[in-house]
């Protein structure tokens, strides 16, 4: 049988929108307001279209006042297609990408790929996701992790604050980053031990308080650092607010207090504040290996909705690049 003709292409404008969003995905409905504030743009944004009909599309996403892609999000294939035909389009999809942005980077951004919770339990999206895995990995790719995506929703109960536990802000951002590097030790975050394989703890939460925390627009004011009847501190929480949602975006406790159970108090510190600040929700994710956390979230109301699946690529300087 002749396969279907197919080109690629970059997304035009407003009136390629509804083709764009022609395949179902978790991010769809962020994608108009992403290309309006340019967290994607049209030179990163690549369409397989056939007779009219969209089989696959390709995105990547960056913050608004970044010059490169930062994450590549969005791998799409028509599930209608024969299996063959998907990965002909996912290929010819991701070669277009590398040719005109991803090869020039030094290191291409992190794949992430949003499913429903259940994702092995349906054979189409199994199938496609691990062929979408398979093409990446034929690409230079490799498997990093998989995440729980969680959320909290207005009226869900509360538990009632840990009396052991008092919450102040963090005195200076050097506290802060001492904070989380005494935090990183025994971390069971794929990203962080990953990271630590390279850099020093202390240059790993420099990073992360340059990259993420501080770019956070919601109060400092919120971040609380969780100290015992003596006044040291035990643990911290960043509550914040994303483009998109109130978020927990990063819980610790310290090496020497685990294991007394201090993670619900200052998970239901942070759930607390967010509610008093009006979130209808509150989003947050860990790792699915991260055990003690997500049953602390269990525990604290969060229910898993989604899970994300991420994949990295070798610096440039590696042979096995993209």
């Amino acid at each position: 049988m002749t396969r279907p003709a197919f080109e690629i292409r970059h997304y035009v404008g407003p009136e390629d929108l509804d083709l764009l969003l022609g395949l179902p995905y978790a991010l769809n409905h962020e994608v108009a307001g992403d290309l309006d504030t340019r967290r994607r743009r049209r030179e990163w944004t690549w369409l397989a279209v056939g007779d009219g009909r969209l089989l696959g599309r390709l995105a990547l996403w960056s913050t608004s006042s970044f010059s490169e892609p930062m994450q590549l999000d969005i791998f799409d294939t028509d599930s209608a297609l024969p299996e063959e035909e998907q990965r002909e389009v996912g290929e010819a999809l991701f070669d277009a990408a590398r040719t005109e942005v991803l090869g020039r980077l030094a290191t291409p951004p992190e794949f992430a790929r949003y499913l429903p919770a259940d994702w092995r339990d349906h054979a189409a999206s199994r199938r496609t996701t691990e062929m979408l895995i398979n093409i990446l990995e034929s690409r230079g790719a490799r498997f990093v992790v998989e995440r729980l995506r969680l959320e909290w929703r207005a009226g869900t109960p509360i538990a009632a604050p840990d009396p052991r536990l008092s919450f102040r802000s963090f005195h200076t951002i050097d506290e802060l980053i001492d904070l989380t590097t005494r935090a990183l030790t025994g971390t069971l975050d794929a990203h962080s031990t990953e990271e630590l394989a390279n850099i020093d703890p202390a240059a790993v939460a420099r990073a992360q308080y340059d990259e993420e925390f501080a770019k956070y627009g919601s109060p400092r004011e919120w971040w609380r650092v969780a100290t015992d009847v003596d006044g040291g501190p035990v643990g911290f929480v960043f509550p914040a607010r994303n483009a998109y949602h109130p978020i927990v975006a990063y819980l610790g406790v310290l090496p020497e207090h685990r294991g007394n159970g201090y993670v619900d108090g200052i998970l239901s510190e942070a759930t607390r504040l967010l509610d008093a600040a009006g979130a209808g929700h509150i989003r947050a994710s860990t790792d699915v290996g991260n055990v003690p956390m997500a049953n602390a979230f269990a525990r604290n109301g969060y229910a898993t909705f989604e899970r994300l699946i991420n994949m990295t690529w070798q610096p440039a300087s590696d042979d096995r690049r993209v």
